[in-house]
């Protein structure tokens, strides 16, 4: 049966697979500068003989053909990118580049996909139709490579039926995988604000227009945006995590400036919101005789996976896991850039557990000691050379 000769293909390739992770745990490039981790992923193509074109500068986009007659179109996704993080993990593999790291998986998900590439080149026989590679650039940093590769041409040519992602999860022990039908993720936006006044001596404030008391009630109002404005059955957060003022125990400042996150999962509400958040503290501002200025950068769309793609695909995964090692998700508000797949295709982005409680592999992503348990990569591969070969005969 296919689901065996699967299986014992992960597990003849684990080595390799283990290798290439670390090879690019230890060569990690951020956003949009993924050179070096382009040319390793196209040598390995090279080395399997399977054709493919770049786009997006440095994103790779290739095709494996079955040898069975159908003209069906899955696509696999891997991301490649790194963070601006100095690893703090003493390992054999630990990123040769310091202040560079991949601390959100992304080696995982690259290494993943060569392997899983790999496994489908060796049982081209057994299947029919294609499978699309897309190894994506830049998802750490707006506009996102997703989006500039679907602008490319990434989902045309064959066209995909169906998109397929996985992610890591460090909070699912390894061997396991998550998934949720439906809204998953929330869009992101960056709100850049400068509020000004006119700053002054703390002990004259009758002189002044102190724009740390009209920011403090700016701060204060805008919550009521989500709390009051927002469908409470709908998730919603606003954070500001930056505030600078740069006066002292005495100085009131000329301005400040601030610097915050805006996420949702409902488009309509997300356009509604920014109008509200821009007129409420610019309209506050100037009743308290100061300005606002308040900048969004809209990031990626909310994430949704297709109801029927996803309860086929958790159903494959179940077959091929066992169904003790499939979980149910509950939504983040984290973002992710796969959520432009899930708007133009009909997509599943599910989780990969990496944790490993009794080795300490317990780190969150984004962490200067995020790891994973390696025996994650023998799951990775396999599951997805499974889904896409399932898929393509579902």
């Amino acid at each position: 049966m296919i689901k065996e000769k699967i299986q014992e293909a992960a597990k003849s390739i684990y080595s390799d697979v283990v290798n290439n992770r670390r090879h690019l745990h230890a060569n990690p490039e951020l956003s949009f500068h993924e050179v070096e981790t382009s040319a390793f992923v196209a040598r390995k193509l090279d080395e399997l003989n399977i054709s493919y074109q770049k786009m997006a500068d440095t994103g790779l986009v290739a095709l494996i053909k079955g040898d069975k007659p159908s003209d069906k179109v899955v696509a696999l996704r891997a991301d490649m990118d790194a963070l601006p993080i100095l690893e703090a993990n003493e390992v054999p593999y630990k990123s040769q580049k310091p202040g560079v790291m991949h601390a959100c998986g992304h080696d995982v998900h690259t290494s993943s996909l060569l392997g899983t590439a790999k496994i489908l080149t060796s049982l081209k026989s057994e299947f029919g139709g294609t499978v699309k590679l897309i190894f994506q650039p830049a998802e750490e940093k707006l506009p996102g490579g997703a989006s500039l590769m679907i602008k490319e041409g990434v989902l045309e040519n064959p066209k995909p039926a169906a998109v397929i992602g996985q992610h890591v999860m460090p909070l699912i022990d390894a061997g396991k995988v998550g998934f949720r039908a439906g809204k998953y993720m929330a869009s992101t936006d960056e709100l850049y604000v400068t509020v000004k006044g006119k700053g002054g001596h703390g002990a004259q404030p009758q002189q002044n227009i102190d724009p740390v008391i009209i920011t403090a009630h700016i701060l204060t109002a805008l919550q009521q945006i989500v709390s009051r404005f927002n469908d409470p059955k709908s998730p919603s957060v606003l954070s500001f995590g930056k505030v600078i003022a740069n006066g002292a125990t005495n100085v009131i400042p000329n301005e400040v400036y601030l610097e915050g996150t805006f996420r949702t999962m409902d488009e309509k509400w997300r356009e509604e919101a920014h109008k509200r958040m821009k007129k409420m503290a610019e309209g506050m501002a100037e009743s308290m005789g100061g300005t606002c200025e308040f900048n969004i950068m809209k990031g990626y769309p909310f994430l949704i996976n297709e109801e029927n793609l996803t309860n086929a695909t958790r159903g494959f995964a179940e077959d091929y896991l066992g169904k003790e090692n499939v979980l149910d998700l509950d939504i983040w508000m984290a973002a992710e850039d796969f959520a432009y797949y899930s708007q133009a295709a009909d997509s599943c982005f599910y989780r990969l557990g990496t944790r490993n409680e009794e080795r300490g592999i317990t780190s969150s992503v984004h962490t200067p000691t995020f790891d994973i348990d390696e025996t994650a990569l023998q799951t990775s591969t396999g599951l997805m050379a499974y889904l896409a070969v399932k898929q393509l005969d579902n």
